[in-house]
């Protein structure tokens, strides 16, 4: 029987990648976070002794507290936060029952700081909002995202600092057939199905050579649509950002589901 105010892995891994997905803190210590130097996907560090500096950005959102085994420290964290009004739960097993589960791990040391800029160029379609879906539901859902001219992206990153995508000379870019959904996957680590599944429709959408999928067509109407209702890049980002969580529902719920009209209650 779970625990009271604890969180199970598997109930975890629905919500992770989802808007309903909760805030996650991870406490572990330093000399146990060097044994495994990896994080569950958009969770960050913060030391447990001062948890409450947390307060201000976790009230009114379910938190999940993890540590390494899901035991004292996690536990401690969770319970005084609830003293403070937060809705906080324990990761059942912490990162290390995680770990067991299979549950997606990133690398730590390639993430960007928290909260820090992406930049990229303006007028985006496909994969210039894939990307930016991807880095809010999967690395830093506190990210921000500028849309420059293409000959500026470059000099942007290095003034601003902040992470270059999807131009050329970037390292999250188009290579050799893939685009930069693609190259953030492999970059971050996050070998996920329902993510792969994506990263097929999204490179077809893109129009990567030799790339193939049937879903592409209907991506690449919408996006196109997008880009023709919003001038502004910041807009049509907020707009486009559910599609890509059907998306991603279909690649990981729906894949073998089909319609048919006649079937469900209507006549051929």
């Amino acid at each position: 029987m779970t625990a009271p105010n604890t969180m199970k892995r598997a109930q975890l891994a629905r919500l992770i990648g989802t808007p309903d997905a909760p805030a996650l803190v991870d406490v572990c210590i330093d000399e146990d976070f060097a044994q495994d130097p990896r994080l569950i996907p958009t969770s960050f560090r913060h030391p447990f002794k001062q948890i409450e500096e947390l307060l201000p950005n976790l009230q009114g959102r379910k938190t999940v507290v993890i540590c390494q085994k899901g035991k004292k420290l996690s536990q401690g964290v969770m319970a005084l936060l609830r003293t403070q009004g937060v809705y906080a739960e324990v990761l059942e097993g912490g990162i290390f029952g995680w770990r067991d589960f299979g549950g997606t791990l990133l690398s730590a040391d390639r993430l960007p700081a928290r909260g820090g800029l992406w930049v990229t160029r303006h007028r985006p379609k496909v994969d210039r909002i894939a990307c930016p879906w991807l880095i809010r539901r999967f690395i830093d859902p506190d990210a921000r995202f500028l849309f420059v001219a293409p000959s500026e992206v470059l000099a942007v990153a290095e003034k601003f600092n902040a992470t270059p995508f999807d131009v050329e000379g970037a390292e999250l870019s188009h290579h050799n057939n893939t685009c930069s959904f693609d190259a953030m996957l492999a970059c971050f680590g996050l070998d996920h199905s329902a993510l792969r599944a994506m990263a097929a429709v999204i490179r077809a959408a893109e129009g990567t050579p030799q790339a193939r999928a049937p879903e592409a067509a209907g991506l690449l109407a919408i996006s196109l649509g997008l880009s023709r209702m919003y001038r502004d890049d910041l807009e049509q980002l907020e707009a486009a950002i559910p599609l890509y969580d059907a998306l991603y529902r279909w690649a990981r719920d729906a894949q073998g589901e089909t319609h048919d009209w006649a079937a469900h209650g209507g006549t051929a």
